[in-house]
């Protein structure tokens, strides 16, 4: 600074000089003011620059190269403006990583501003709203979705409970659930979430469905019982009929001692780990079982004088051939039982129950258990494994059933890697099959 100030008062005085020798007093006073405007003008030109080059958005590579106290303002205002750019590019990195964060979340998110209006929105609220992030950009909230529920939730203004809605892709068929809550914040906006309530809907349907279910299949029997005792101790029976009341009464407690124990069988399943490969249990040995099993209980359900099932398994020589199946014996013998006793308790005496064992192309083996039956519906097939779930009711009571053994067999059995296949035509028999993995088996 002081060097320019000594340049412009060195520049007034040859000036001056100059104006004092051509033209006098009054020249010399023209000669400083020339002077002067020249220094000015010089400055106003250096200025000129560096307020062009302000005006080009400050770009580093157009910076003018200048000296003295404008080359310094520049030097520095680039430095501030570098430092600008640079929080700009953080504020904006961290921006995007704020909204890749909520672009990656489970729930919809849309962020409304003051008016209703969509600010943003991630995929997830897209697909649960039925919305598209670019076209509905601004678009008010009310418009697009037209649930009369979700008007009123929005003109009441209490926003402290959930708002459960049908989701866009829901059908009579296949149901979908939506949570949907407003939460306010800044200066009138609004974030709104949607969450996928479905399967948290058909499990608490399910726990509704499951007590009401326990409730009922306990209620009965002890119905019974209690009529019984009341019976045997107000009236006076002969010894044919308190025996036969008897056999009744014990009728009902093995059907409530069956019922519990495949409750504890269900709820060990559910809590126990899944078995290992350190235990493996010969297959034949699990054939063996189903196969006795199913004459015995097939001996029980047909009465005297009529034909009894006709219960085919492979050959025994066979069997060795078969190898070793691992995981925990008890939940495999359990399994394949059922699909065998199953079969037998809904096929009428002199009908025909085929097993087989088979190695699959692609590895692993299957287990196939196919009968003579009445058959099932379509419509009941996807529902067979439920819990309590029956097609006859009063069928399915008479032969001993709890409504239990298929959601067993199907829990078991997935522990175990396996899948299990129901194909059944009306009126002309069923097919249950379990497919288990390569990695359970050896010695095939």
């Amino acid at each position: 600074m002081p060097e320019r100030f000594l340049l412009l008062l060195g520049l007034q005085l040859a000036g001056g000089a100059l104006g004092a020798w051509l033209g006098g007093a009054w020249g010399a006073a023209a000669g400083v003011a020339l002077a002067a405007w020249l220094g000015l003008g010089w400055e106003s030109r250096r200025a000129l620059r560096v307020l062009r080059w302000l005006r080009q958005d400050g770009a580093p590579a157009s910076v003018p190269a200048l000296r003295g106290p404008w080359g310094e303002a520049a030097d520095r205002m680039q430095r501030l403006l570098r430092q600008q750019q640079q929080q700009v590019a953080a504020g904006d990195a961290r921006l995007q990583e704020f909204l890749a964060a909520m672009q990656a979340s489970p729930n919809g998110v849309v962020l409304l501003d003051a008016q209703g209006r969509i600010e943003w929105c991630n995929q997830t609220a897209a697909r649960h709203l039925g919305l598209d992030p670019v076209r509905d950009l601004l678009q008010p909230i009310g418009n697009l979705l037209r649930e009369p529920a979700f008007h009123a939730y929005c003109t009441a203004g209490d926003f402290s409970d959930e708002l459960l809605l049908p989701g866009r892709s829901s059908t009579p068929t296949r149901p979908v659930r939506l949570s949907v809550r407003l939460y306010p914040y800044g200066q009138g906006r609004q974030l709104m979430l949607s969450r996928d309530v479905t399967a948290i809907e058909q499990a608490e349907a399910m726990r509704r469905d499951f007590v009401a279910n326990v409730s009922h299949e306990i209620r009965t029997p002890l119905t019974v019982l209690t009529g019984f005792i009341e019976t045997l101790q107000t009236l006076p029976l002969d010894a044919a009929e308190r025996t036969r009341y008897l056999e009744l009464m014990a009728q009902q407690g093995r059907r409530m001692q069956h019922l519990v124990q495949d409750l504890l069988t269900l709820s060990r399943l559910e809590g126990s780990p899944l078995p290992g490969l350190d235990e493996w249990t010969p297959v034949s040995v699990l054939l063996r079982r189903c196969q006795e099993e199913g004459a015995a209980l097939s001996a029980l359900l047909t009465p005297a004088g009529a034909p009894p099932h006709v219960l085919r398994f492979p050959p025994e020589a066979e069997w060795d051939r078969y190898g070793e199946i691992a995981g925990a014996a008890a939940e495999l013998q359990s399994a394949l039982s059922n699909l065998v006793t199953n079969a037998v308790r809904y096929t009428l005496p002199g009908g025909r129950i085929t097993v087989s064992w088979q190695p699959m192309p692609a590895g692993g083996a299957r287990f196939t258990v196919s009968d003579t039956g009445p058959g099932i519906a379509p419509e009941h097939l996807p529902r067979l494994t439920e819990r309590f779930y029956r097609v006859d009711r009063s069928r399915s009571r008479e032969s001993g059933g709890t409504g239990l053994g298929l959601a067993i067999a199907k829990h078991a059995l997935q522990r175990h890697g396996a899948h299990l296949r129901i194909r059944s035509t009306l009126g002309q028999g069923s097919e249950f099959s379990a497919d288990f993995p390569a990695s359970r088996l050896r010695g095939v």
